[in-house]
Formats: C-alpha cells, structure tokens, sequence
C-alpha cells in the first residue's frame, strides 16, 4: 500500500472519530470533520488506484 494512501487513510479514521466526538458534544463543526473526512477518503482511494494502475503498467511494459 503506497505511504500517501496510507497517510490519507490516517486522517479519515481520525477525522471521523472527531466528527463522532463533536456530534456527541453537540456542536455543529462536525460536519466540517465530515467534509475533511470524505474528502481525505478520496484521496485516499486516488492512491490506491494510481499505484494499482502503475503496477499494471510496469507488468504490461515488461
């Protein structure tokens, strides 16, 4: 698993529990940690999908 996907998987798990923790707390900046959440799970799923796309291509070229 490529280090910047594994990063980006960091800040979602942590970015979610924050958002479970401000919504228990009631305060309404959760959903910015929602956001930051699901914008960190994208990047995340890019990672994955360009090192799974170069690795296709270096087996391909070989």
């Amino acid at each position: 698993m490529p280090r910047l996907a594994l990063y980006a998987l960091a800040v979602c798990v942590l970015t979610v529990v924050a958002a479970v923790v401000s919504f228990v707390q009631g305060q309404w900046i959760g959903v910015v940690w929602v956001l930051m959440a699901g914008l960190s799970s994208n990047m995340a799923w890019f990672y994955l999908r360009r090192a799974k796309a170069e690795r296709q291509q270096q087996t391909a070229g070989v």
